[in-house]
């Protein structure tokens, strides 16, 4: 039998987030990036990052027959571990920590793991998963006090036959049914349209990570800038699925706009395609039952996965609409989703460069809302050095914020007459 452990120090009390007269700063290994965002004490039942305990260190490695993974913390803390099937992983779970450890670290491999990954789960827990090649079960799992009241937590695996496993798996936990469940009502007299912004993946689970540089970091600066711009100009109320370095379930998110009215849904995510690194340029996608063609079909899939990615069960959520009133609100809702998404592509391609089939459909999961028209905006290729660098510029950021903001203009200015118009015919 052989088995992994792993182990995390940390002994610093560095912030992977600061706020500083309405600034964020994102680290990104050796990049730095510089985003507006709300006062630090927005929500005051959320803690600050830096009361949380720090985790630095991470090594993973192969021990005889155990795979250990250990890391460093700033001080102890509590943990459960479990192991979960379909993908097989074990899941460790903590409080809210401050993650101090390179996204690049979780692509070491030790024997039966074949990665890991770490990041905030809710907003008061923190977790570890560690993607297994094969079965195992938690041999040890504990965080030991050392010298100076700091931690070291240590997780070891041991391989295990199928049946073993079988036995030790807990299902995943179901997705969080927080939040409202019904649309909550406009305030009296509002008349600005609701564009609600989603920044991809988040927390534990970063999305593509090249060089250090982690997906969810790139996307939340892009949509916190976009965020910015639109209220500024005071014709929309603008509303994020996470403005911070948190974890949203897939169906969460598009629940998040139905609950809210929102008139228009804007997913943000960066691609990498690790076997074509000159393959880059923005992407506009709209949801459909059926992939415009196998390219679009795959990023589809590794999407839809994000939920898997963090621990959760990925079933697909019950709708709550009935049949044939769905059928008639889904014809009407991607009509317009479509106009928006070719709005996009005009605008988007006076100002950055586009892929070489810039529009193009699949069935991504948080473009599900029936009755919101919703696109999903891949701003370029992670992957390709040029889009890596153009992605971490302020400067082509700000030109892409405004290239999108002018095609949200165009839409809803064309929308509104277009509705003035058959209304006129009536």
């Amino acid at each position: 039998m052989g088995s992994i452990r792993l182990t995390f120090h940390s002994h610093s009390a560095g912030l992977n987030r600061l706020t500083v007269s309405g600034v964020v700063r994102l680290m990104l290994g050796s990049w730095l990036i510089l985003v507006p965002c709300a006062p630090a004490n927005a929500n005051p039942a959320v803690r600050p990052a830096n009361e949380f305990p720090v985790a630095t260190d991470a090594r993973i490695e192969q021990a005889g027959e155990v795979v250990r993974l250990t890391m460093a913390l700033s001080r102890p803390v509590e943990i459960s571990a479990s192991v979960m099937a379909a993908p097989d992983r074990a899941v460790i779970d903590l409080p809210s920590v401050n993650f101090q450890v390179q996204p690049n670290t979780a692509r070491k491999s030790a024997g039966f793991v074949s990665a890991f990954r770490f990041g905030m789960f809710t907003a008061d827990r923190s977790r570890i998963i560690l993607d297994l090649a094969q079965p195992a079960v938690v041999a040890k799992a504990e965080v030991r006090k050392v010298r100076g009241g700091f931690g070291e937590l240590v997780v070891e695996l041991k391989r295990a036959s199928r049946a073993e496993f079988q036995a030790a798996s807990v299902r995943p936990a179901p997705q969080s049914q927080e939040g409202p469940a019904s649309q909550v009502p406009k305030p009296h007299g509002e008349t600005r349209q609701l564009v609600v912004i989603d920044p991809g993946h988040g927390g534990i689970d970063p999305g593509a990570v090249v060089a250090s540089i982690a997906e969810k970091s790139v996307v939340l600066a892009f949509g916190l800038a976009l965020k910015e711009q639109l209220e500024a100009g005071g014709r929309y109320r603008v509303m994020m699925t996470r403005d911070d370095d948190t974890f949203v379930p897939l169906g969460q998110r598009v629940k998040i706009a139905r609950a809210a009215g929102a008139d228009l849904f804007i997913s943000i995510h960066a691609d990498s395609l690790t076997q074509a690194q000159d393959v880059r340029g923005a992407t506009i996608y709209t949801g459909s039952e059926r992939a415009t063609d196998a390219e679009s079909a795959r990023l589809a899939a590794k999407e839809n996965q994000a939920d898997a990615v963090a621990g959760l069960d990925a079933a697909e959520d019950v709708q709550d609409v009935a049949g044939i009133l769905m059928d008639l609100a889904k014809r009407e809702t991607r009509t317009f989703s479509s106009v928006f998404a070719r709005n996009l592509v005009e605008k988007l391609g006076g100002s950055v460069k586009l892929h070489k089939v810039p529009l193009r459909s699949a069935g991504f999961r948080v473009l599900t809302a029936p009755d919101v028209p919703s696109v999903l905006i891949e701003l370029g290729y992670m992957s390709s050095p040029k889009d890596a660098e153009l992605l971490n510029s302020p400067s082509w950021r700000a030109q892409a914020v405004g290239a999108v903001h002018n095609a949200i203009d165009g839409y809803f200015t064309s929308t509104l007459s277009a509705g003035k118009a058959a209304a006129n015919q009536r």
